[in-house]
């Protein structure tokens, strides 16, 4: 059972630092994300940087950074995570793709293959 805290800070924050390597090469991309509690899974948008795209592909496990902008260093917030990467199909599929086009309307003007 996942800690109510990390759901909530999930749901309350809407961008995460994605973090892999090829080649020992260092590769980080920021990106926009919807969390489906029902599924305990982060739906997350075409990854720009295309090395870091193929890595996913390679590794299938994924470590991720969510921070809190915060101002006073004592209330900085986050949490550091890995999980298994995939592409959505079918049903979980739709779903995705209905709540991350719910949150963020303009990506229905770009490439909504998303990842999870």
């Amino acid at each position: 059972m996942i800690d109510r805290r990390i759901i909530r800070f999930f749901r309350k924050h809407h961008v995460l630092t994605i973090a892999t390597s090829v080649g020992n090469e260092p590769w980080c991309a920021n990106c926009f994300y919807v969390y489906l509690e029902e599924e305990n899974a982060l739906v997350l948008p075409p990854i720009l940087i295309p090395v870091t795209a193929k890595s996913l592909l390679k590794i299938h496990w994924l470590p991720d950074r969510l921070c809190l902008r915060q101002w006073f260093i004592g209330k900085i917030r986050g949490i550091q995570f890995q999980g298994i990467v995939s592409e959505p199909e079918g049903e979980m599929l739709s779903k995705a793709k209905w709540a991350y086009l719910k949150k963020f309307p303009p990506a229905a003007l770009m490439d909504t293959h998303l990842w999870s």
